[in-house]
């Protein structure tokens, strides 16, 4: 059995994508282990690179106080982890889940904006995203050293505690409830796309005009670079190697955020299995696409989205996009195909270096 672990998508020009193990690499040459920390400085830009929310969170700021933004920046997003993870012991959404089926429990404003957010997108997209999904997760050991694939019948009961519809919200009084027991609650696919936009709250307070932020590959954007140009994002070649792209886009002032069957998968007797499961089946999701990238104004639509649009698979994902304003995306399928929601087809830029895909412009 083989675990994998693999980036997203790329700053072209700034950063390489995190190694998953042992090393980081990036552009600037700061090489450091995992859960270490190292910076950088240019004549105009600060670089800081650490581990949080189970991930490698890059930063590049162009402000004179950058280091002390940064440090400011990591400790909101470890403040958003505690709280939010399901991961480590303590924390609102595990004293959520623990009450699960028996009563209300007290939760701050931010976990409940989350859980709000995460039950809208569970509701537009009709379950493909859905916040409850927890039960499968911890039964597949999507995210463990030890997945393993569950049974048919043990899946058939898991399946009986996913259900959006279970989570009881009272904003006025500060609480929520799952109705049953046994019920998880999981912002995994989520939680990192609320705590990028939060990041950016504080570069903007503190005057920052220009900077980026990498959440394991969830990236999001302030203005554009220092000379006014947008950021270059390459799209990850969901078959090709660590660091390889099929397409590029400029953005400015943009969330980009991708899921793939590459980030993370095992094989078991000769199958490949892959993290993104479908709530409707209890099983990988399996709709023909290999990657979604989604492109929005706030980073935590662009995080249920990607999910969302990857269990709907390409026509129901594409319509689900177009329904929505101010939101594009890049689809990518088994049959490696390209296409492109109709905002972005004037900044996409089709670069494929393994002249393996091919992009279709109209479908």
């Amino acid at each position: 059995m083989s675990w994998h672990y693999m980036g997203i998508v790329y700053l072209i020009g700034d950063y390489m994508t995190k190694k998953f193990a042992v090393i980081i690499l990036s552009i600037v040459l700061c090489i450091g282990v995992l859960f270490t920390s190292c910076s950088y400085y240019s004549s105009n830009s600060y670089e800081t690179q650490e581990f949080l929310m189970g991930t490698v969170v890059l930063q590049r700021i162009y402000h004179k106080n950058a280091e002390m933004i940064a440090k400011e920046v990591n400790g909101r997003i470890a403040e958003i982890e505690s709280v939010m993870t399901i991961n480590k012991p303590g924390g609102e959404v595990n004293l959520l889940n623990d009450a699960a089926g028996e009563e209300y429990v007290n939760l701050g404003k931010d976990t409940l904006y989350v859980l709000e957010k995460a039950r809208q997108y569970s509701e537009i997209s009709n379950g493909a995203f859905d916040l409850t999904i927890g039960p499968l997760v911890e039964s597949w050991g999507v995210f463990s050293n030890n997945p393993k694939v569950p049974s048919e019948s043990e899946i058939d009961e898991l399946l009986k505690l996913v259900n959006y519809k279970d989570i009881n919200i009272d904003l006025e009084n500060s609480t929520a409830m799952l109705a049953k027991k046994g019920q998880i609650v999981d912002l995994g696919g989520i939680a990192k796309g609320f705590a990028a936009d939060e990041v950016i709250e504080i570069y903007k307070k503190h005057g920052v005009e220009s900077a980026m932020i990498s959440l394991g590959g969830n990236i999001l954007t302030l203005g554009g670079k220092p000379d006014g140009s947008p950021w270059t994002i390459g799209i990850r070649n969901p078959r090709g190697k660590d660091g390889s792209y099929i397409g590029i886009i400029s953005v400015k002032d943009k969330a980009v955020v991708s899921s793939g069957d590459y980030e993370r998968f095992f094989e078991k007797d000769g199958v490949r299995y892959h993290h993104i499961l479908d709530p409707k089946t209890g099983y990988p999701a399996d709709t023909g696409l290999i990657g979604t990238t989604i492109v929005s104004d706030i980073s935590i639509d662009a995080d249920a989205l990607s999910t969302a649009t990857f269990v709907l698979g390409l026509e129901e994902g594409m319509k689900l996009i177009e329904s929505l304003e101010g939101i594009e995306a890049v689809f990518v399928t088994e049959d490696k195909k390209i296409y492109v929601t109709d905002g972005l087809k004037e900044t996409f830029i089709f670069r494929d270096e393994s002249k393996e895909f091919e992009y279709v412009e109209k479908r």
